[in-house]
């Protein structure tokens, strides 16, 4: 009985053997029946081998934005025009424009559309978060007091409750409400389209910088990259370092050149990217717009008073994501003009743009006497022409 398994397990052994053998012989003799091609393919030998380095074309999506009318500068950063004698940058007001120390709230804000925005986050809110807070603070109070195991025994059977229901319904719906009535007429104002005549900028997020296009003021555009660190390896070839001017702002925040617009009037911005996605926002301003290839948004940014305004790059966008920052510097009519007199091919009053001789009756939304957290500042609730954005 033994010697009969014995056999089996030979035979069995012998033909997976013989199995194995076969299968590894399948692909010679494929090859072997395969036919012959019937002539190799030939390749020019003339001319310089490809080079394999880089070629200086535009990052990649660039190209796209280009032929949609979106030039990008491959060559490198533009000229600092911080050295043009014509125009000396405004230097930042500590606490404006930018975040502080120790800050819990909004940054103050200097648009009406961020004023409107900062009542309804101090005014309707943050009293209705602590006043929810509270409630469902107490109510857990008593019930830990008043039923409990020792106070009651007996729990009770309840299971139905008519007005109790009615009303853990109706609280919340009346919450709801209260939040959307200002908070939808905050988004339909401040996507209302710009008037006409006001003056157009085009913004394209590359990486890592911003590009800043003036169609109204002759087509001429700078670029912007942040300032390099002292003491730490540069981060844009070409670029100095901040601080070595007095107007320069904090590190990593600061650029060689700041979007400059007028303050006071309405500012169409379109904003699109040349590569990724990347995301244009100044808090200070109640401005936030996403900039994405092949697609221009546009908005309305309106500065009320000059100064200097920093925001960064809210999408992340790559490896250089934290060093897009964005620096809108808002001029009077005037210094504004001169400003883009300074600038090769720069012009003031473009048929159909804003300008000094041909100013629109630009006006700031109307104010009403809703009392905001400041009593020295009124909150914007009537419509307008000029609408600024968030």
């Amino acid at each position: 009985m033994k010697s009969g398994n014995n056999v089996r397990a030979a035979s069995c052994a012998v033909k997976a053997l013989g199995l194995s053998l076969a299968l590894a012989m399948l692909p010679q003799a494929a090859l072997a029946a395969a036919p012959a091609p019937a002539s190799a393919p030939s390749f020019p030998t003339a001319g310089p081998t490809p080079s394999m380095e880089p070629s200086g074309a535009p990052a990649r999506g660039a190209e796209a934005a280009q032929a949609a009318g979106n030039p990008l500068n491959a060559t490198g950063p533009t000229a600092d025009m911080a050295a043009s004698p014509a125009y000396t940058p405004m230097k930042p007001t500590e606490g404006i424009g930018l975040p502080v120390d120790g800050g819990i709230g909004l940054q103050k804000q200097f648009s009406p559309f961020g004023e409107y925005g900062h009542w309804i986050h101090d005014a309707v809110l943050v009293p209705l978060i602590g006043f929810i807070t509270l409630l469902v603070l107490v109510l857990l109070v008593i019930v830990v007091i008043r039923f409990n195991r020792r106070a009651n025994p007996i729990a009770s059977r309840t299971s139905h409750n008519t007005l109790l229901e009615v009303a853990w319904t109706l609280l919340p719906v009346l919450i709801l409400v209260g939040i959307a009535v200002p908070s939808i007429d905050l988004i339909a104002k401040q996507y209302k389209p710009a008037p006409a005549r006001a003056l157009t900028v085009k913004v394209t997020g590359n990486q890592w910088f911003w590009t800043y296009s003036y169609p109204d003021n002759g087509e001429f555009e700078v670029n912007s990259y942040m300032l390099n660190l002292p003491g730490q390896p540069a981060i844009n070839a070409g670029v100095r370092e901040v601080g070595s001017e007095p107007w320069d702002g904090p590190a990593q925040f600061e650029v060689d050149n700041r979007l400059v617009i007028p303050a006071g009037e309405p500012i169409r911005l379109q904003i699109t990217a040349a590569d990724v996605i990347h995301s244009f926002g100044v808090p200070s301003l109640w401005f936030k717009t996403d900039a994405v290839p092949g697609r221009i948004n546009e908005k309305v940014l309106f500065v009320e008073k000059p100064g200097v305004y920093y925001g960064q790059c809210y999408e992340l966008c790559g490896v250089k994501h934290a060093y897009m920052p964005i620096v809108v510097e808002a001029l009077p009519r005037d210094e504004f003009n001169a400003w883009v007199l300074s600038h090769p091919g720069g012009v003031v009053g473009q048929p159909g743009s804003v300008n000094a001789a041909q100013a629109p009756e630009v006006t700031a939304p109307d104010v009403d006497a809703t009392p905001a957290t400041n009593p020295n500042e009124a909150v914007p609730a009537a419509e307008t022409t000029a609408s600024p954005s968030a």
